[in-house]
């Protein structure tokens, strides 16, 4: 990796952080645009890669609601229930300013559903769209992608630099980088994991691992924007771990040949980067190189989730749009796309439109 690359700024360097986007080398910065102006103009929709058995102890609802987080959801669901909180099942977390469809898992052994529970959830604004019994708890991160459909205003709406850029992005994938929503208002939550790594992470502090994976989400972020300045954030470098698409198959790729440069260009297999931990890294030679940098550069965090015990893993550094249309509406524009899950919808939106809360800075009040 090149020494005179600029990366994203050093460790203790004050919010934002420098993370480019990769589009603009070839079509300059986006144009300015709005989205999300009304929860209906965000849907997102959880699919599964199966369907509740029919009978069990578990009775799944498949519903549907604007403004209400998935937490407030299954906290309302137990209540209606009289079950504790744990008795509750969800896959993924939804955003409380969209439209979102999930499941959800209530555990009544013996028993049917309360009288009036589908009236008792619409007066929450939670629409019950289908129910089924299943023998298991649903768990976290069971449903294998998103789906999205999202509405694009403003001037980006009537701007042909929309349309080619999100026909590259169709073709050539996604930067999977972590959306800004991870870290919190100015980086609030990444001064938290740092302060608390620093004195030592403890489960009572962080009692669902969510600045853990603060710390994860930014170091995987500053690789990826390091191998963005260098154009290898699509294609392969020697040492680098490939993930096929789609699935969680992963090989090391020591010396990428045509074969391999034509399946990540069709994008079948990605580059992977590391959600840093404890453990040994199956990359090797420039790969490596790319994680040492990282090391390097944010030594204390490396450290930090090393002593928490966190393993390492890896994620893609790319991610391919499933089922991309772009549908032209009442002087509006339409995104239909998948993603896989743990993969931003706002990422995406990065790279296609300008907007205030798509960025890493801190917004002006009123914003």
């Amino acid at each position: 990796m090149s020494e005179s690359q600029p990366g994203p700024p050093r460790e203790g360097a004050p919010w934002p952080p420098v993370w480019p986007r990769a589009l603009d080398a070839e079509f300059g910065p986006p144009p300015a645009g709005e989205y999300r102006t009304s929860p209906e103009d965000f849907l997102v929709e959880e699919c599964l890669d199966f369907a509740p058995e029919g009978q069990g102890e578990h009775l799944w609802l498949w519903v549907e609601t604007p403004r209400l987080a998935t937490l407030d959801m299954v906290r309302e669901l137990a209540r209606i229930c009289d079950l504790p909180v744990r008795a509750i099942g969800y896959s993924g977390m939804k955003d409380r300013f969209a439209v979102t469809r999930q499941w959800l898992s209530a555990h009544l052994p013996g028993r049917d559903a309360p009288e009036g529970l589908d009236e008792a959830l619409a007066a929450r604004g939670v629409r019950v769209l289908s129910q089924a019994r299943h023998p298991r708890k649903l768990k976290r991160g069971v449903h294998r992608a998103n789906r999205f459909s999202l509405v694009v205003g403003g001037a980006a709406a009537d701007d042909s630099r929309l349309v080619a850029r999100w026909e590259r992005l169709c073709a050539r994938g996604v930067p999977n980088a972590f959306g800004p929503q991870r870290f919190g208002a100015g980086g609030r939550n990444l001064a938290r994991a740092e302060a608390l790594l620093a004195r030592g992470w403890r489960k009572r502090d962080d009692r669902h691992g969510m600045l853990l994976s603060t710390t994860r989400s930014f170091l995987f972020n500053e690789l990826l924007a390091i191998r963005q300045g260098e154009g290898s954030w699509d294609r392969l470098v020697p040492g680098d771990v490939a993930v096929l698409d789609g699935t969680a198959s992963q090989f090391v790729v020591e010396s990428p040949d045509a074969d391999l440069a034509e399946r990540a260009a069709r994008l079948d297999l990605h580059p992977g980067g590391v959600l840093w931990g404890s453990g040994d890294s199956l990359a090797t030679k420039a790969a490596r190189e790319y994680e040492a940098w990282l090391t390097a550069r944010h030594p204390a965090l490396c450290a930090g989730l090393e002593r928490a015990g966190v393993r390492l893993a890896r994620r893609p550094l790319r991610v391919r749009l499933g089922e991309p249309a772009l549908i032209r509406e009442d002087g509006r524009v339409r995104l239909d796309f998948r993603l896989p899950r743990g993969s931003f919808a706002t990422a995406v939106l990065r790279e296609l439109i300008d907007h205030p809360s798509l960025t890493f800075e801190t917004p002006e009040k009123g914003q």
